[in-house]
């Protein structure tokens, strides 16, 4: 189900066993061939049943799964739009975050829900604010400091009280908590949906999303709440460059899921 989030459904994609870095493999795979632009003009319509579509050239764009690309909200199809005004002479589609999510909701998180649903919320049972450092003392107090209050907020949310441990010794965390967290996505809409599904696999938790999507953090504080620990160690190593930059193209899915979630 992550692969059908990330990857454009109608390309096949290959992963070099050399890469283990899942947005890494799927910019390499964009990388090839990439087709020329055709276009000249980019131009946002308003569809009569609702919605909004992205015309090039005054012909509707499709997704892969040939369905029109019609946009929910007014301000995200003019951000799609600006991803297609600033392509080049070659379609970059790794430059293209919210277009490539968009695809993945209207071609396959509106007709498997649940599925999608059932997928985020697996992140919960093993959450990011769950395991904590037993050391050294400073990282364990911004630990604390940052991700207690989001478990209070998330018990008094929807009544789920998850468990904390030291280390990576696995918590079992009580399944009538994980059940109430599962059907907080229940009355979401497919767009809000696969946003959220994007922030949770790019943060590695189910709060911190839930957190964003809800309006408890903003994109930059649920981003750095995330990001606890790498900050922390590069602070006490330096910034490895290519590491960066590897963030840096993650940080922009994760801009495009939030846009999806309205936040």
């Amino acid at each position: 189900m992550r692969d059908l989030l990330w990857y454009d459904p109608s390309t096949p994609v290959e992963e070099p066993a050399f890469e283990p870095d899942p947005v890494e493999r799927t910019r390499a795979a964009m990388r090839k061939d990439l087709p020329k632009r055709f276009w000249k003009e980019v131009s946002v319509d308003t569809v009569a049943a609702g919605g909004f579509r992205i015309l090039l050239d005054g012909r509707a764009v499709k997704t892969p799964g040939k369905q029109e690309l019609v946009l929910p909200r007014a301000d995200v199809a003019e951000a799609v739009a600006g991803e297609w005004r600033a392509q080049g002479s070659l379609v970059d589609p790794a430059t293209m975050p919210l277009t490539r999510l968009a695809n993945s909701v209207i071609d396959g998180v509106a007709a498997r829900f649940d599925e999608v649903a059932d997928d985020a919320a697996k992140y919960a049972a093993t959450d990011l604010v769950c395991y904590r450092a037993d050391g050294p003392e400073r990282l364990v107090e911004r630990q604390t400091e940052a991700w207690d209050p989001l478990l209070d907020w998330i018990e008094g949310f929807c009544g789920a009280r998850l468990l904390v441990a030291e280390g990576i010794v696995h918590v079992l965390q009580d399944g009538e908590a994980l059940a109430a967290l599962r059907g907080v996505l229940s009355s979401w809409d497919p767009w809000r949906l696969g946003g959220f599904h994007t922030a949770t696999t790019l943060t590695g938790s189910f709060v911190v999303a839930l957190a964003l999507a809800e309006g408890r953090l903003d994109r930059d504080t649920a981003w750095a709440t995330a990001h606890l620990d790498e900050n922390w160690n590069a602070e006490l190593w330096g910034r490895d460059a290519e590491a960066e930059r590897r963030l840096a193209f993650r940080r922009r899915e994760f801009e495009a899921a939030a846009a999806f979630m309205g936040v």
